[in-house]
């Protein structure tokens, strides 16, 4: 596993758009596409906006780059909870992506349920049978959740299905993610998590009994492939 400490969250940005380019334009290079799973929330917002600069965009192949999502909420897409509304705000309005490229983890009209049935079908359709990505984008929440892969939920334990939908309760809402299985499969995996309110979450995860009911994240391999950006605030 490669950790990488930042004492400045521009420079990890900037190293996890660098990252981005770079696996985009190796796996281009290998096989004429770049399949790839994406997180919500603030930090990757920075990454896509990063990325949707000309510095960036024009180093990129759109045209042959494919978007998933890691995990959703059961929202529509022009709801502002939705993580493919902030991702089309922050990156594919901005850059000449083939929008036939691009699969949210929605669908007006069906059953989350069914949805994630058919979303693992998309996911089939392009990756085959195998179900490797190239690149996958983490985060972790401050109690060592990734995806929608929750403390405690029994999603954890899925082992057959690629994705997943259920009922989250402390939510409210249902949720559709991308299972332990599939995730471990990729290529790549970035983990992008910082700040002082990840510390403890952090320092189990990485340095604590394995128990991944309590902090899921200990379910993603750490692999070689695998990098985790954070900085000195949680790591001190």
């Amino acid at each position: 596993m490669n950790i990488t400490v930042f004492n400045d969250l521009d420079k990890l940005y900037k190293k996890a758009a660098d990252t981005f380019v770079d696996l985009s334009q190796k796996s281009i290079q290998k096989n004429n596409r770049f399949v790839v799973a994406l997180s919500g929330g603030s930090s990757p917002k920075a990454i896509f906006n990063l990325l949707a600069t000309q510095e960036y965009a024009e180093k990129i192949e759109w045209n042959k780059v494919y978007f998933f999502w890691v995990d959703e909420r059961w929202v529509s897409l022009n709801d502002e909870k939705s993580n493919a509304k902030m991702t089309f705000e922050a990156l594919f309005d901005k850059v000449p992506v083939n929008k036939e490229q691009i699969f949210p983890m929605y669908k007006d009209g069906i059953d989350p349920e069914d949805y994630a049935k058919e979303y693992e079908q998309k996911i089939k359709n392009i990756l085959g049978n195998e179900g490797v990505f190239d690149f996958i984008l983490l985060g972790m929440g401050d109690d060592g959740h990734t995806a929608s892969l929750f403390p405690g939920e029994a999603v954890l334990d899925e082992k057959e299905k690629w994705v997943a939908a259920y009922y989250l309760k402390p939510q409210e809402m249902f949720r559709i993610t991308l299972t332990e299985p599939l995730i471990n499969k990729a290529e790549n995996i970035l983990v992008v998590a910082f700040g002082e309110s990840k510390k403890h979450a952090l320092n189990e995860v990485l340095n604590g009994e394995y128990n991944p009911k309590l902090y899921p994240l200990q379910l993603i391999n750490k692999k070689e492939g695998f990098q985790f950006f954070t900085d000195e605030k949680a790591m001190s």
